[in-house]
């Protein structure tokens, strides 16, 4: 049976979790969970979507904003409970929550080797908005030598303007209001002047890079690989057993920075815009 979750206890998270390893052992490579957010829910609006069977969890589909004005739904299906109309009644129940939602679109994330995925999302007039590669480091970095010019430093209300200006023409788009206040932002600086920023985040033994940019100006200098080593080497240095990231399918430059240092292929992931009807 459906029910819309406004928090997630302990004991779902650990449904969820066991739902998540079904789901890897019988598909590979990885599933976007977003554990970070799953496990800080604000409790105050439905987030999550699950479908019980009794106490075992067969269904999952999680509701992100990222505090943007898109909101990205990602979830599962036990592989023994496919073919059953779940993942169907997962999605409507999501789009009758985001319909009461602000937001501007609906992007539901589908692994490209998921033909179910593809199917459900264009049965709801899904078209493909925009494709990333899954990356991660199971390992240590190639060795980078490092700028002593370039230091990298946890984020202050200070440096939130320059953390959205970063973002803006780094990515091309307008960050929310909130960019630059999660504590695990930092930035980059050469000589004192803020020239990139990235967000490094740990999730129970592995850690993952989000928003990372360069500015533009600074780019081709060898910056953006020494920064991206040193989190790796401090990540690792801090338990993580792996280090994982995302990038646009189109982002060659990017990519191969990213292969360079030791990251490899996960899994390429599709984002669908939905009508959200």
């Amino acid at each position: 049976m459906i029910n819309l979750s406004a928090g997630l206890p302990p004991a779902t998270l650990n449904a969820i979790a066991d739902l998540e390893r079904r789901v890897v052992a019988a598909d590979g490579g990885r599933l976007k969970l977003e554990w970070n957010s799953l496990r800080h829910r604000s409790g105050k609006d439905v987030e999550d979507v699950l479908w019980w069977d009794g106490e075992r969890l067969l269904g999952f589909l999680g509701i992100y904003t990222h505090g943007a004005p898109t909101l990205e739904l990602a979830g599962m299906v036990d592989p023994a409970a496919r073919r059953r109309g779940i993942g169907t009644a997962l999605l409507d129940a999501a789009l009758r929550v985001c319909q009461d939602r602000e937001h501007s679109s609906i992007l539901l994330v589908v692994p490209r080797t998921s033909v179910a995925g593809r199917t459900l999302a264009q049965g709801r007039g899904g078209t493909l908005d925009h494709s990333e590669h899954a990356l991660e480091m199971p390992g240590e970095p190639a060795e980078v030598p490092a700028d002593p010019r370039v230091t990298i430093r946890a984020a202050t209300a200070v440096d939130q303007p320059a953390v959205r200006e970063l973002l803006r023409v780094g990515f091309g788009w307008e960050p929310p209001e909130t960019a630059g206040q999660d504590p695990n932002t930092l930035v980059v600086e050469q000589g004192g002047e803020p020239i990139g920023t990235v967000r490094l985040i740990h999730e129970e033994g592995r850690a993952g890079v989000y928003g990372f940019v360069i500015h533009p100006d600074h780019q081709g200098r060898g910056i953006g690989r020494d920064v991206l080593h040193r989190l790796c080497r401090k990540a690792l240095a801090d338990g993580a057993t792996a280090v994982h990231l995302e990038v646009a399918t189109d982002n060659d430059r990017a990519l191969n920075l990213y292969t360079s240092l030791g990251f490899q292929l996960v899994m390429t992931e599709d984002y669908y815009e939905l009508s959200g009807r």
